[in-house]
């Protein structure tokens, strides 16, 4: 999808239906039907996983078939919505792309329509153009999209810290849009806001969330020094980190010069007193 495309929806969801409000405060000029929409950040806090749902098959599954074993990423979205949900879909599929972390090996992704009227036909069909989109092995069996009641949708939503409002007027609802991190036992990770994401942050968010269980020492590396900031959503330079760091860089290469020098001066003290042997 274009830029040009993505720019435009944006300015057009802000005039007429403001959904990613997640990191904007309260006003009162938008409309009172939006005033409780955004995100509240429940950090550690814990998932229901005994919720029941409907997944793209039909079968009636717990959110808790989908933990225990590695990160989530967790997404809502309405599979009929006109607006920012498309776009936000294709732009995180665009951004778990370039990942060399897998959905379905690495972390799963679950996408759950806020919408209790939705069903697994809907479901299936947005699975399908994402999966085909994603083009990687292991999608189909680590990208589930769900459907449930209005009940368990809204336990689901308040635990994790997503509002969201239902305008009767225009037959749509108004959410805000980003994505959630929970960790494999399903505890309220990372946050990350807007409809494009980092694939960098992104990566990060999920190494955070496996406890270092996925990833490479040069992630661990970069978590040092770059860390989470829950205002914006995204992982920062921390110049101190970063500086200490540095210096341990420095120190570890200093010394190991000192060690080469030393060695080739011993060598080359062996190698003398040994020439000199031989002369006499």
């Amino acid at each position: 999808m274009k830029r040009l495309d993505i720019f435009t929806a944006i300015i057009f969801s802000v005039i007429f239906l403001p959904e990613f409000t997640s990191a904007l405060p309260a006003s009162g000029s938008r409309p009172e039907a939006l005033q409780n929409v955004g995100f509240d950040q429940k950090l550690n806090e814990q998932a229901p996983l005994d919720l029941a749902f409907r997944d793209e098959n039909g079968r009636s599954v717990k959110l808790g078939d989908y933990f225990g074993k590695m990160p989530v990423i967790l997404t809502f979205m309405y599979y009929e919505c006109p607006n920012l949900c498309p776009l936000a879909l294709d732009e995180l599929v665009r951004s778990l792309k370039p990942l060399s972390f897998r959905v379905g090996k690495e972390f799963n992704v679950l996408t759950i329509s806020i919408d209790p009227g939705e069903g697994p036909a809907l479901a299936m069909t947005k699975k399908r153009e994402s999966v085909q989109g994603y083009a990687r092995p292991g999608a189909e069996d680590g990208w589930h999209f769900l459907t449930g009641e209005e009940a368990s949708i809204k336990q689901l939503t308040e635990a994790v810290g997503f509002r969201y409002a239902y305008d009767a007027e225009k037959d749509q609802y108004a959410h805000p849009s980003g994505i959630i991190v929970l960790t494999p036992q399903g505890k309220i990770s990372r946050y990350f806001y807007g409809i494009e994401y980092s694939p960098g942050d992104i990566r990060l968010g999920l190494v955070d969330a496996s406890a270092g269980k996925i990833g490479s020492p040069v992630d661990q590396l970069l978590l040092f020094c770059y860390q989470y900031d829950p205002a914006t959503g995204k992982y920062t330079l921390t110049i101190m980190n970063a500086l200490r760091l540095a210096g341990l860089a420095t120190v570890l290469g200093l010394s190991a010069f000192v060690l080469v020098m030393v060695r080739r001066e011993r060598a080359g003290k062996a190698k003398a007193e040994k020439e000199g042997l031989e002369d006499v």
